[in-house]
């Protein structure tokens, strides 16, 4: 065992969530280990003590380190860390794992659909079915539904969840064109990858344009006035990434007057969305709720997480999984 980490039979695992269902999951598993659940921050609060390990995302509190006197390792629910002090923790001895790679294909999956319920009018068809209306055919070329086959893909950080996208594009015979700070290192089929800083020599091809990459200095409004502007007028922005890395009014200003076709938004700058956002008007926009990576395999890619980095303290190895401390 790591120095002064319990055994599997002393370990106490504390989760704290206020939807997954850590608890009913790991339970299935039959763990050796003692383990409980926490759905609110107070009730987090008051038994953070019992914890030697803490599997934790939004409940995080600095606050809590005061009662966490058996801490030892936290593993987050989710792949940031930034709300961790981590210069603390290392002080205190407590190791940290983040849950990377665990939505990769949950959220390629999504940006997928986003894509497929745009190019089909799929919200428009739904919006259809709630007025009762029976739509008839179209003569008009350019509001009909289309097809991917032959279209453009660029993706915006080719990542895990970029990867795993350009391997669903090319199943439906796309040409897959990206961005990766090292092109050198990219994983997946695309025909051209080149660095940030050559994104506009892309956007002009693109009929999706599509954010996978993480939240940087770098990539905070990456997709602004100027780049919507090099858009094509019968292309879309999926946004699967994160919401500041759209310059919202910008993108507002486009989308209204058909600057661009349309968008799918999993991620805002403030969430829950504010009743009054213009978004929420928009005919050309599908928004989702922040759910691209919640699925229900979701408790499980943590655990299997979890469990390695439990195995590998009671070994006394001093490597974790997606190890940040």
């Amino acid at each position: 065992m790591s120095e002064g980490f319990p055994s599997a039979a002393n370990t106490n695992v504390h989760f704290a969530h206020v939807a997954y269902r850590m608890e009913e999951r790991y339970a299935a598993r039959a763990p050796e280990v003692k383990y409980f659940q926490t759905w609110s921050s107070d009730e987090t609060m008051d038994r953070i003590e019992d914890a030697d390990v803490f599997v934790v995302s939004g409940f995080w509190d600095n606050a809590l380190l005061d009662r966490a006197k058996n801490l030892k390792y936290i593993q987050s629910i989710g792949a940031g860390y930034d709300q961790f002090p981590l210069d603390e923790l290392k002080k205190r001895g407590i190791r940290l794992a983040n849950a990377s790679g665990v939505n990769q294909n949950a959220v390629a999956e999504h940006a997928m659909s986003l894509i497929l319920g745009l190019n089909r009018h799929i919200h428009t068809g739904r919006d259809n079915q709630n007025s009762t209306t029976w739509r008839g055919m179209l003569g008009d070329l350019t509001e009909r539904e289309d097809e991917l086959i032959g279209k453009t893909m660029l993706i915006v950080g080719m990542g895990a969840i970029g990867s795993r996208l350009a391997r669903f594009a090319k199943a439906f015979d796309m040409k897959v064109v990206a961005t990766k700070r090292d092109p050198s290192t990219a994983v997946g089929p695309a025909d051209e990858v080149v660095t940030p800083g050559k994104l506009n020599d892309l956007v002009s091809q693109a009929d999706f344009v599509v954010l996978t990459c993480p939240l940087t200095p770098e990539t905070t409004n990456i997709v602004d006035a100027d780049v919507l502007k090099v858009m094509k007028s019968s292309a879309y922005l999926i946004n699967v990434a994160r919401g500041q890395c759209v310059d919202e009014p910008a993108l507002a200003d486009a989308l209204k007057s058909g600057q661009i076709a349309g968008a799918g938004i999993d991620h805002f700058w403030n969430e829950p969305l504010e009743k009054e956002s213009v978004f929420w008007e928009l005919e050309n926009v599908i928004i989702t709720p922040h759910t691209g990576g919640e699925t229900r395999l979701y408790e499980e890619r943590v655990i299997d997480i979890l469990n390695d980095n439990l195995g590998r303290l009671w070994k006394g190895e001093t490597e974790l999984r997606n190890q940040i401390i």
